[in-house]
């Protein structure tokens, strides 16, 4: 904003950004006075995230008090593979109860459908609270 590449749209009045000479309100959403293109960022396939993408249950039982572990779906042995499709969270007893089978062989369906998941949806769920200023603006 003080460059001029950026302009307030909406601010918070009872707040305020200062220094020994200048006063700036405090923006609550900001608008670029030119689009730059940021490269589409896929989400990593990492444990953190899967546990995150599965809200941190186990997909066979849908407990969420015990310690989690990640599965293959379809084991590797089976050709599974490290696919978003094919891990899910699992604890400790759900995993070595499957062992090395499909769901379905062992008898254990799936609560959770793995699947791979958007930048919006760890977004949305990574903000705690949500300005009301920005509804306008978000998700539409």
């Amino acid at each position: 904003m003080y460059l001029g590449k950026a302009e307030i749209v909406a601010e918070k009045k009872e707040m305020a950004i200062r220094s020994a000479s200048t006063r700036l309100p405090w923006p609550t959403v900001i608008r670029l006075n030119f689009y730059v293109k940021v490269p589409f960022q896929k989400v990593m396939l990492n444990r953190k995230n899967i546990l995150k993408r599965d809200g941190y249950k186990c997909a066979y039982c849908g407990r969420s008090d015990l310690p989690l572990t990640i599965d293959h779906v379809i084991p590797r042995s089976k050709g599974g593979g490290e696919t978003w499709e094919n891990l899910v969270a699992a604890c400790y007893r759900c995993n070595n109860k499957k062992g090395n089978r499909t769901p379905k062989e062992a008898g254990m369906p799936l609560l959770i459908k793995p699947y791979r998941p958007s930048h919006i949806m760890f977004l949305k769920n990574s903000v705690n609270r949500l300005d009301e200023a920005w509804k306008p603006f978000l998700f539409q």
